[in-house]
């Protein structure tokens, strides 16, 4: 653990000089579109160029672009995938109905058209949306893609025992059926009182209440339609039908797949994917140091999850100059916080909670994630900055950000355990960072008897299989789970829901297990029903205010996030919807 703090520390500081050598770590004025280089053969690498920018511009058509993973794929398939780096990539062989305009700067939290020919329009004061599909539309195979598939694949997703990862919106929004628990456990049963196809371009989505937010709803891989006739079920993943302008060629599940170009796609009817590349090669379970690594040396041009370079790799990139000009340094709709489990003995005492609040270490914790600038912002509260309405509290302040030992013993008495307990922490064993944080708060909280067994868990899996798995928490004891979380849209909804609001719980696949708490979830339904737009984002600070009561959440950084650009790669922008590069407006040179 020293040898790794040490040199997280270590990284941090060469990251603050070098931002200041170029003055600050905004990098304003190095944030303008590139100049073309001399040869001809891309642009002049500069820090940050692709923030407000589209770095190496190019139309050019061709090329392979190789990228690789540092762990597993969640799944491929659009109904059971919940990851950033996932929706980013999937628009490759998947169109929903609307998505994140493409390319750089603010432009890119909105919402357009996609598979839709306009935004949706609602009726019944909010209750109702429809949407109009293109037409000229077609699958891989050449067969028409249609509102009912639209349907279907929504009905689909409902099903989370078979798609554990996939958002659950859907599921709470609409007007399903009693008795209705997927199309494969209830085959016959018509679910058109939440979604239909009323004919081959029109489908109506019912809700149970007003919404105002429909359009970012539906730019989730939901919406992406499945053909009823092709439909596997859980195998899906195995070979998902193309309806975006790359297909699969190749899928060893757990090493690598690789996508080629779909001659069905039209492009005519697609305003938001240039579709470069003819090819793109993923490499799966690449340790995150070694695919660093590739990244410099540019045997891969494309790190896949997005989340930023490793804490060894800062420490090679800042201090030289040509590979500190090939990346960017955004700050991200993310929070990374760890989970305080109450269904976990003793965190079903809130003293106990507050405990862990008290003895965290967050100057340690942020040095996990790679500092105040590779890694983050120290966060007080849930809310990140970005994010609507958001305000900044800090309800457990301690001396230097270095936690209270006094305040955490009180805490521990409080709750009848005053010489301390032993607990289990989850983390991603495949992050370097989680661990590193797992391993920072184990060193915090023994110094107030807190024992923490740490125990690492493949990405992949993480919330199907342990820490979002209701059975597995409660039979291993896990009382700390390490999490990340970005919006899925910048408002309170679309950052807060899915993980305070207690009635998303299900059996597995969950991204809250420990804010169960009856009044947050009553101010996310008075939040989610506010017309008003100020009021509406008064609440949500009444909602993160009463979830840092409530203990059952420790945040640790806002995120930022230190990426690299791939050497070769054309059309580079950071997309702020995205919340990394915007990976459907990639070219190869």
């Amino acid at each position: 653990m020293r040898r790794k703090s040490a040199l997280a520390a270590a990284a941090t500081a060469a990251l603050a000089m070098a931002l200041s050598a170029c003055g600050g770590g905004g990098g304003t004025s190095q944030q303008q579109q590139p100049a073309q280089s001399a040869s001809g053969n891309g642009a002049q690498p500069a820090f940050n160029a692709s923030l407000t920018g589209v770095f190496n511009p190019s139309t050019k058509k061709g090329g392979t672009i190789k990228a690789a993973h540092s762990a597993d794929w969640d799944s491929l398939d659009p109904a059971d995938t919940y990851y950033g780096y996932s929706f980013n990539f999937g628009r490759l062989y998947w169109r929903t109905l609307t998505t994140y305009k493409t390319g750089p700067g603010p432009d890119g939290n909105q919402v357009v058209p996609d598979l839709a020919e306009s935004l949706g329009t609602p009726s019944d004061d909010g209750k109702t949306w429809t949407y109009k599909i293109r037409s000229g539309l077609k699958y891989e195979d050449g067969t028409p893609i249609t509102a009912k598939d639209v349907a279907y694949a929504v009905a689909r997703s409902y099903d989370k025992e078979t798609f554990p990862h996939g958002p659950s919106y859907l599921n709470e929004l609409l007007a399903w059926p009693k008795g209705f628990k997927g199309v494969y456990k209830t085959p016959d049963m018509d679910y058109k009182s939440a979604v239909e196809a009323t004919d081959d371009t029109t489908v109506v989505f019912h809700l149970v209440k007003p919404f105002a937010s429909m359009d970012y709803i539906v730019q989730m891989p939901m919406t992406a339609p499945v053909p009823k006739a092709k439909d596997t079920g859980a195998k899906y993943r195995e070979h998902v039908i193309s309806s975006g302008p790359y297909k699969f060629e190749t899928n060893e599940a757990g090493k690598r797949f690789a996508l080629v170009r779909n001659d069905q796609w039209d492009a005519s009817t697609d305003p938001n994917r240039p579709a470069l590349p003819d090819r793109w090669e993923v490499q799966l379970n690449v340790n995150a140091d070694d695919l660093d690594n590739q990244l410099m040396s540019g045997s891969i041009q494309l790190d896949i999850p997005g989340t930023g370079m490793q804490p060894a790799a800062l420490g090679k990139v800042l201090p030289d100059p040509a590979l500190k000009a090939r990346t960017d340094n955004p700050t991200i709709q993310r929070l990374w916080f760890v989970s305080v489990i109450p269904d976990t003995k003793p965190f079903d005492n809130i003293e106990c909670r507050k405990a862990v609040m008290w003895a965290a270490d967050r100057v340690a914790n942020q040095t996990a994630f790679g500092g105040p600038v590779a890694g983050g912002e120290i966060a007080t509260n849930v809310m990140p900055p970005g994010i609507v309405g958001q305000e900044k509290f800090d309800l457990y302040q301690t001396p230097e950000n270095k936690g209270d030992v006094n305040k955490a013993k009180q805490a521990l008495s409080a709750c009848g355990q005053p010489n301390g307990f032993a607990t289990t922490m989850s983390f991603r064993s495949d992050r370097p960072r989680e661990k590193a944080l797992a391993e920072a708060m184990q060193q915090a909280l023994s110094k107030v008897g807190i024992k923490l067994t740490l125990k690492g868990f493949p990405a992949s899996s993480y919330f199907s299989d342990y820490a979002g798995n209701v059975e597995y928490v409660k039979k291993n004891g896990i009382g700390l789970a390490t999490h990340g979380w970005g919006s899925d849209w910048p408002d309170g909804y679309g950052f807060m829901q899915a993980i305070v609001d207690s009635r998303t719980i299900r059996a597995a696949g969950n991204y809250n297990l420990s804010v169960k708490n009856a009044e947050v979830d009553k101010l996310v339904d008075q939040a989610a029903a506010e017309l008003d737009a100020d009021a509406r984002a008064k609440l949500w600070v009444e909602v993160d205010k009463k979830v840092m009561e409530d203990a059952s959440l420790l945040p640790v950084v806002w995120a930022k996030s230190l990426l690299m650009r791939g050497q070769g790669v054309t059309n580079l922008a950071y997309n702020e919807g995205q919340q990394m590069y915007d990976y459907v407006l990639l070219g190869a040179q």
